[in-house]
């Protein structure tokens, strides 16, 4: 959280990196460019007490970005992605990281996309994300050739549209469990017309 981990805060300070934090992405979300002083208004700190959590600027944007990181991470799991029956899995785990990403768009954008600590979580989730497809494709939903990397980039391509919609204009639709329900069955069905009967 702080730029010194494995260093546990007391609760006053973790308290002051949440609000700095939170106070980051809403600012950041609306002035990508916006100066730390700017961060510190917002969180209602001083300018000193952002610069005694974080470094630099950058070293803000990369715990920003690790922090949401972590809320993915945390949503995926709320899915239950290796337990639950895979499709409702996939679900659920789909109507959450639609709720985390619309909540931490900058953070989970491609302003904070160095973040090496974020890096590693990302890449976390997209191994479980192949393995739930693979649980997927075992129940015979996906066919039993398709590439489970590419199957997880188109997913993750439907996240991007439903989330921010033509032109980035915004969310095609403001209900997350609506939004999943569309999104999953593109990812297994397409567009084609459905067999009868």
């Amino acid at each position: 959280m702080s730029n010194t981990p494995g260093r546990p805060l007391r609760a006053d300070a973790e308290r002051s990196v949440r609000a700095i934090l939170a106070a980051a992405e809403r600012v950041l979300a609306g002035t990508p460019g916006a100066s730390m002083e700017q961060i510190a208004e917002a969180a209602g700190v001083t300018r000193t007490t952002v610069h005694r959590r974080f470094a630099n600027r950058q070293a803000l944007i990369d715990a920003l970005a690790a922090e949401a990181a972590v809320k993915l991470a945390e949503a995926i799991e709320d899915g239950h992605p290796e337990t639950a029956p895979p499709l409702v899995a996939l679900h659920r785990a789909t109507a959450n990281v639609l709720r985390v990403k619309a909540a931490w768009g900058f953070a989970l954008g491609p302003a904070a996309e160095q973040s090496e600590r974020a890096a590693r979580t990302h890449e976390d989730i997209a191994r479980r994300c192949v393995e739930l497809l693979g649980r997927i494709r075992a129940e015979g939903v996906i066919a039993p050739d398709a590439d489970l990397e590419w199957v997880r980039r188109v997913f993750y391509a439907l996240i991007g549209e439903a989330l921010h919609g033509e032109g980035g204009a915004g969310p095609v639709d403001a209900d997350p469990d609506t939004l999943a329900a569309r999104i999953v069955d593109t990812l297994l069905h397409g567009v084609g017309p459905r067999a009868s009967g």
